[in-house]
């Protein structure tokens, strides 16, 4: 929500769409979000730019060699996933909230490809990966939908501090406040 309050075209992209699919019924079903490409953009890009841990570890119980590289038995790999979020070598602008990049794009959030894993790879994936994808669409479509919304204390846009406070967990570190509205339609 914090970066669609900070960019209004964007907002209005994904209102737009949601309100050409659903119309002005005011439930949104889960049937519903698969045709909303652009709703589902930007939950990857937003997964892409905060995802919902910043590290995650891998212990190897066997020396293993990684692109030339030994990996001793025993050692605990970190992979900074926040880092790999936000380089260069794989995104074009990547510190910029662009979800039209997914638009055309067959890179999911699923594990499979590496550029993208807010819910880690493998047998260790994060087991609420199915719950929180489907509730995250749920949720931000029906905001969306059913609310205008509003800085609060007349705030621009470009005034939105996205400043993360770093721990296990991404928060941002000035907490947004924003006014919800209720919809005309």
């Amino acid at each position: 929500m914090a970066e669609l309050l900070r960019n209004p075209e964007k907002m209005e992209k994904a209102k737009t769409e949601i309100r050409e699919v659903i119309g002005h019924r005011k439930l949104i079903q889960e049937s519903d979000i698969s045709a909303l490409p652009y709703l589902l953009a930007i939950v990857k890009e937003t997964f892409r730019l905060y995802p919902p841990v910043s590290i995650m570890s891998r212990h190897y119980e066997a020396d293993i060699e990684i692109d030339q590289y030994i990996v001793p038995k025993n050692a605990v790999v970190l992979v900074n996933l926040w880092a790999i979020g936000r380089d260069s070598s794989v995104w074009s602008n990547p510190d910029s909230f662009v979800p039209e990049r997914f638009l055309d794009s067959e890179i999911d959030v699923k594990g499979h490809h590496f550029e993208l894993l807010p819910f880690s790879t493998g047998r260790r994936i994060c087991v609420g990966m199915p719950l929180a994808e489907r509730m995250l669409h749920l949720i931000l479509a029906s905001l969306i939908h059913n609310f205008d919304w509003k800085l609060e204390d007349g705030m621009k846009p470009e005034g939105v501090d996205m400043s993360e406070k770093l721990g296990i967990t991404m928060q941002k570190a000035v907490h947004l406040k924003a006014i919800p509205i209720k919809a005309t339609m």
